[in-house]
């Protein structure tokens, strides 16, 4: 029997929503840091398997989660098209070369670099139960092509953008490549045991309307329908982080089965506004979850309300912050389950 967060995805309204955390699997839980500090690096940590599949399950053991979302990086890809990635303490991901400065067909691409990734996803889903789902995901190919193009992160993803409007031609050709390497790769997690795929935009709300749908709605609803050919039961959740009132055109257009709603968007605005019946997830701000005062309780009521007339999936707005205490995610589920 699929468990409660399969079945809401697939359109099933259920008395107390299934319920995950974006960033779950991570540096707030003390069991986390233990193990980081004995492997090593960040990257080190991914690319070992059993490793990496001890983290995905750690929250799922403390809290019982509904969802296991795989430990992994959306930057494994460029990393498998030929990037060098590494991870510097304290400033966050480097890619080189810089897609600005050089062509895209002279990396050199390696997609061994995926198979640790797949040996994560089945040693998961050889150990969860059936009521627990295995999630996958990507970065969208949009996100991931700022970081290519720029070799780091942004605050406003300057540098892809200028390149989109100098070169839409040299964009577009980093924007197909993410594509084809993406619906692989998540072809592959699927194929070892990922019930359900999430594809991360963190950075569409950089982009003007005809820009989000030349760079972001186009090429996931390509990724979407790739994988539906294939997989036609596969749930894909889409997460356009800062689309705003973009947000009703790409869940119409891009074929996802369920969206994620950031905490910037009011969710009576977005149960008003989304296709009928389509499942929404979040959306907790990662901050009032980490401040934990009385507002925790109240605005998850706000939440759980406005969505109450659809399938709901109880998640934040965005990833969970590595500050947050352990009591106040415990006091979350309590409020979301009752």
């Amino acid at each position: 029997m699929p468990g409660l967060l399969l079945d809401t995805l697939a359109g099933k309204r259920a008395a107390k929503p299934p319920v995950w955390l974006m960033r779950q699997a991570g540096r707030y839980l003390a069991e986390y840091r233990a193990l980081r500090a004995e492997k090593g690096g960040f990257l080190d940590l991914v690319y070992d398997s059993p490793s990496a599949a001890e983290v995905t399950l750690q929250p799922i053991e403390r809290f019982g989660f509904d969802g296991a979302i795989l430990f992994s990086d959306i930057l494994i890809v460029p990393h498998a098209m030929g990037q060098h990635l590494e991870f510097l303490a304290g400033e966050g991901p480097r890619l080189s070369p810089r897609l600005i400065d050089a062509a895209l067909d002279s990396l050199q691409p390696d997609p061994t670099r995926y198979e640790p990734v797949y040996e994560t996803v089945r040693l998961c889903r050889q150990r969860l139960s059936d009521q627990v789902t295995m999630l996958g995901f990507a970065g969208s190919p949009w996100t991931v092509a700022t970081y290519m193009v720029a070799g780091e992160g942004s605050r406003d993803q300057h540098d892809a953008r200028a390149l989109a409007y100098r070169d839409p031609g040299a964009m577009q050709a980093i924007i197909d490549a993410i594509a084809d390497q993406t619906i692989d790769y998540l072809c592959g997690q699927v194929e070892a045991g990922a019930e359900a795929i999430q594809l991360f935009d963190s950075w569409s709300g950089s982009l003007a309307p005809s820009e989000f749908e030349r760079w972001v709605v186009a090429p996931n609803a390509r990724i979407t329908a790739a994988l539906r050919a294939r997989f036609p039961e596969l749930p894909v959740i889409g997460f356009p982080k800062g689309a705003g009132e973009k947000l009703p055109a790409y869940a119409r257009e891009t074929g996802v089965q369920a969206v994620g709603v950031d905490e910037t968007i009011d969710p009576v605005w977005a149960a008003r506004e989304l296709p009928e019946g389509m499942p929404v997830q979040g959306n907790l701000d990662p901050l009032l979850l980490l401040a934990g005062s009385d507002e925790l309780e109240k605005r998850c009521r706000v939440i759980l309300d406005a969505f109450a007339g659809r399938p709901h999936v109880f998640n934040l707005g965005h990833g969970i912050d590595r500050r947050t205490p352990i009591a106040h995610v415990e006091r979350l589920l309590a409020c979301v389950r009752g």
